[in-house]
């Protein structure tokens, strides 16, 4: 296995200089690899494979992460990683963030063929549909793996999965379930309702109100949530493509919930409509 560089890698290595130029889009995609940061990102690309394949192939770590993170270390060693132990200036040079955790992983795209998914015939899956904030996207990814969905698709409008701002906020859910990106979202929206899965838009200005979805026990089947963009919404073109556009209902004073809110409200209750007969699972479950 490649051993942990003995000495601290120079900050002009050409191994510094080819990670740190992954923070822009365009060197992604030449590349096809993306950053990982923290323990929790690097943890989990460190178990990951695609196609066959490890994810993560390279690891900067500071020598208090090293001795911190020993079994990440062991763990990126073992997936076949190779490791560089990296000064703090480095790894500040190398990170997207203002206070790096002092682990940074260079990995494979990830990503699913589209065709992939509608294979798996999933019963909940989330589309973003003109998402542009890479926070948000990150989180709607994170929300969609915990609510147990099998799927998220990012359409052709909508941010770059791997921009290092999307990655951190799925705090490692980017490696647990199946990601299609740049499907255009009436291609996205028809091979779904094919599958046989149910097209719902969310949305505040929807006419049809969820609770009032929930007490009439439509939501039980397979559904795809349509979420789309933070600042406008959904378009009326994209509207008109979902079987039904829902809003969330708002009891109290606010305004209106942020996408990730909304997407986080949606999804749970779909998965609980899904588990119903089975009883809904507990994150707290042991």
């Amino acid at each position: 296995m490649p051993p942990v560089s003995p000495e601290l890698i120079s900050p002009r290595s050409v191994r510094v200089s080819a990670a740190r130029r992954l923070a822009k889009r365009n060197f992604r995609g030449k590349d096809r690899l993306f950053l990982a940061e923290g323990p929790q990102a690097v943890r989990e690309a460190a178990a990951h494979r695609s196609d066959g394949q490890a994810t993560l192939v390279e690891l900067f770590s500071t020598v208090e992460a090293a001795e911190r993170y020993a079994e990440i270390i062991g763990a990126a060693r073992e997936a076949g990683a190779r490791v560089h132990l990296a000064s703090e200036e480095v790894i500040a040079d190398i990170s997207t963030t203002v206070t790096p955790q002092g682990l940074v992983g260079v990995c494979r795209f990830l990503d699913t063929p589209f065709e992939a998914i509608l294979a798996a015939r999933p019963k909940l899956v989330a589309v973003l549909a003109n998402v542009r904030d890479p926070g948000n996207a990150g989180t709607v990814l994170r929300c969609a793996d915990a609510a147990g969905a099998e799927a998220v698709i990012l359409t052709d409008a909508s941010v770059d999965l791997y921009n290092p701002k999307s990655v951190r906020a799925s705090v490692g859910s980017l490696f647990h379930l199946p990601v299609a990106v740049g499907v255009p979202v009436e291609e996205a929206v028809d091979e779904l309702r094919k599958a046989g899965v149910r097209i719902l838009a969310a949305d505040g200005a929807g006419d049809r109100d969820l609770d009032e979805e929930l007490d009439r026990g439509t939501m039980g089947g397979p559904t795809a949530w349509v979420f789309g963009n933070e600042a406008w919404g959904l378009p009326e073109e994209t509207r008109v493509l979902a079987d039904s556009v829902v809003r969330v209902p708002i009891h109290g004073k606010a305004e209106s919930l942020n996408l990730a809110t909304a997407a986080a409200v949606c999804l749970y209750a779909s998965a609980r409509a899904q588990r119903a007969s089975g009883g809904c699972r507990s994150v707290t479950a042991s």
